[in-house]
């Protein structure tokens, strides 16, 4: 059957949706928790995680409705998503994360019973869904096509990739996968960062008790960068340095979060902040002070933690996010593909949701034309 769960951390109500279904608080139950955990042995991203949803309910949703839908089989919790939505009668539903901090998500699956009963329970939903970045692999979306059959609509459309490098041996030696160009450049950034002083780099894995003193540095190096100016710096939106801190020290009490740093005569110019699980390396955050620029310490830091990651044999270097210019000018035009997935279920809501989304693809198309007359 499948199960309803909703509600934010540590809040607790009950109520019943599809028949006998319950409502837990979020983060308050251990039932709820031991089941997630689990199912985590089947992840492929960290955003599947419960300490990454637990963490948004918390900060960046915490005024936010927040949805568990957990499908279960008679061996236990077989499938789950978190959803939220906004308020109002034609809110839709949608996945935790890619609005947010604009990173994939998928639900996780145990198996191909679970994700069925997963498909069935969102194509009953009244309220259209939305998952902007959900991977091309995930099992959801062949199930959502089956599912959706007779209950609505179903749109499958392109979404924003993320870069990805995959490695293996040969880039225990990073600087040898580019060409002679690239090579001289990091080689004269070298030489810059050395005549300003003393070069050391650190990738660090802290316990709880040593986590805010390194993740304070981390963010105090981004804002010395241009990402203050842009509005992006964690330390400039008091709900985003929040999630990202609970994130982190969950992490690091796994033993998963990673810190790295470049330092000139001890002073922290570059940093990157990531999680090590999934045998990948996860880059969330990056930032170099804007005063060191001329060495490109952001560049050498990558630089090392390839070199890092490639020598602990992980199966690929995850950079997340988009893929941008200087990605894919620099380092790799490789990506995993991600897809907009949007339900219309017949009614209403799903009428309402069709009519817009469609006023704004003809909207999009049209200005293109716009600009070139």
């Amino acid at each position: 059957m499948a199960t309803h769960f909703v509600g934010r951390a540590g809040a607790l109500r009950q109520d019943s949706l599809d028949g006998g279904s319950r409502f837990v608080g979020f983060s308050a139950d251990e039932a709820l928790i031991g089941a997630w955990a689990r199912l985590e042995l089947t992840a492929q991203l960290p955003t599947q995680f419960y300490a990454f949803a637990a963490s948004l309910s918390e900060t960046l949703l915490a005024d936010t409705p927040l949805t568990l839908l957990m499908a279960s089989t008679a061996s236990g919790a077989s499938a789950l998503l978190p959803l939220c939505r906004g308020k109002g009668y034609f809110a839709r539903w949608r996945a935790v994360g890619p609005r947010e901090l604009f990173e994939p998500v998928d639900a996780l699956c145990a198996d191909d019973e679970g994700v069925v009963l997963l498909a069935e329970a969102l194509s009953r939903q009244s309220r259209p869904l939305l998952l902007d970045r959900i991977p091309a692999s995930s099992g959801l979306i062949p199930a959502l096509r089956s599912a959706m059959k007779g209950k609505g609509w179903l749109s499958v459309r392109p979404g924003v990739s993320t870069p990805t490098i995959t490695l293996d041996e040969s880039w225990t030696a990073p600087e040898s996968q580019f060409n002679s160009g690239r090579r001289s450049d990091f080689r004269r950034a070298a030489r810059r960062a050395g005549e300003l002083g003393t070069v050391t780099y650190e990738m660090l894995s802290p316990g709880v008790e040593a986590f805010d003193a390194l993740f304070d540095e981390a963010i105090a190096v981004e804002v010395r960068s241009w990402k203050k100016e842009a509005g992006t710096a964690i330390a400039v939106d008091g709900a985003k340095e929040a999630f990202f801190r609970n994130f982190f020290r969950s992490a690091s009490r796994q033993g998963i979060f990673r810190v790295a740093f470049l330092r000139i005569d001890g002073q922290a110019v570059a940093m990157q902040m990531g999680l090590e699980c999934l045998d990948r390396y996860w880059l969330f955050k990056i930032g170099y002070d804007e005063a060191f620029g001329k060495c490109s310490p952001g560049t050498l830091l990558m630089l090392h933690t390839l070199g890092w990651a490639a020598g602990r044999r992980l199966q690929s270097y995850e950079l997340l996010g988009d893929v941008e210019p200087w990605i894919a000018a620099l380092w790799t035009r490789e990506h995993r593909e991600c897809l907009r997935v949007r339900t219309y279920p017949f009614g209403l809501r799903g009428a309402v949701g069709f009519s817009a989304d469609l006023a704004t693809w003809m909207t999009a198309r049209m200005k293109p034309r716009a600009d070139a007359a």
